[in-house]
């Protein structure tokens, strides 16, 4: 593995893209940073906060159900209101141009989708969305904002430090009141349309994203430390293949003795010139 430090990003990774035609993209949550929603791990790939809640606690305990979708009430407008940075355009642009082969995001933002990249696998799902475990239902996630606001009118207006994936930090509150709505179809459990800890991703998406893989010449990873398996079993499958891998992340990854080129640097500073 060759590193190159962030101040000469652009250059090597432009150079090490050019014989390439179709490049498997793979985003993680440092490409959203630069849209003001933070990541979960530090420079090591360690939690810098409490691991995020399961899909077990979610569907099996009413208190940190409410929790959740408290936390989300409050957390949910800032990721409402991100806007794209520099790294999401420049992949739109890229895309456009024909040299992406696919991309696939562990983000659940849909900032790629507000640059417009089409089309984009979601590999974890998107915070849009809320899904009814019952009937399937999907239902946008404005509607349900509107539903708990109208609920918990005490909980409107709260000021939180933003956190991961629409969340916010309520550290010390009673969630014990908090009245989290019904489906409105068939009154059953609603969760956002998010891959949790504890899921899998859903198949399809997963033999998309891997059919991709298997119709490209190189594998681009953008600000991910893929500490999670479900982003990394495509690059070491990738690996595996022989493919030659870049990664465009601020810290150490899993992959990185995998990878042909490493860039430590903030994925807007070193897409935006080396894809322009």
């Amino acid at each position: 593995m060759h590193a190159q430090p962030t101040d000469r990003s652009a250059d090597p990774l432009r150079e090490w893209l050019s014989p390439f035609r179709q490049v498997f993209v793979l985003t993680g949550a440092g490409c959203s940073t630069g849209s003001g929603i933070p990541d979960y791990r530090d420079a090591d790939g360690q939690w810098k906060r409490t691991p995020p809640v399961t899909y077990q606690a979610f569907v099996g305990d009413a208190q940190v159900n409410a929790r959740y979708w408290a936390r989300s009430f409050i957390g949910w407008p800032r990721v409402a209101e991100a806007q794209p940075n520099a790294a999401h355009r420049a992949l739109a642009q890229w895309q456009t141009r024909g040299g992406v082969s696919a991309l696939v995001t562990q983000n659940v933002d849909g900032l790629h989708q507000r640059a417009g990249s089409a089309p984009v696998i979601d590999l974890h799902g998107r915070l849009d969305h809320v899904v009814c475990l019952f009937c399937d239902a999907v239902l946008a996630r404005a509607d349900m904002q509107r539903s708990l606001a109208e609920r918990n009118p005490d909980w409107a207006g709260l000021e939180a430090m933003t956190a991961p994936d629409g969340d916010a930090d309520l550290d010390g509150r009673d969630f014990s009141r908090f009245s989290v709505p019904p489906c409105p179809h068939c009154s059953g459990l609603l969760k956002p349309d998010v891959v949790f800890f504890g899921e899998n991703v859903p198949r399809p998406r997963y033999l998309q994203a891997q059919s991709a893989l298997q119709a490209s010449d190189a594998v681009l990873v953008v600000g991910s430390s893929l500490m999670v398996y479900s982003g990394y079993r495509f690059v070491r499958g990738a690996h595996e293949a022989g493919l030659p891998i870049a990664i465009v992340n601020r810290g150490r990854t899993r992959a990185d003795d995998l990878a042909t080129l490493k860039i430590d640097a903030e994925a807007g500073a070193a897409l935006g010139t080396a894809l322009a």
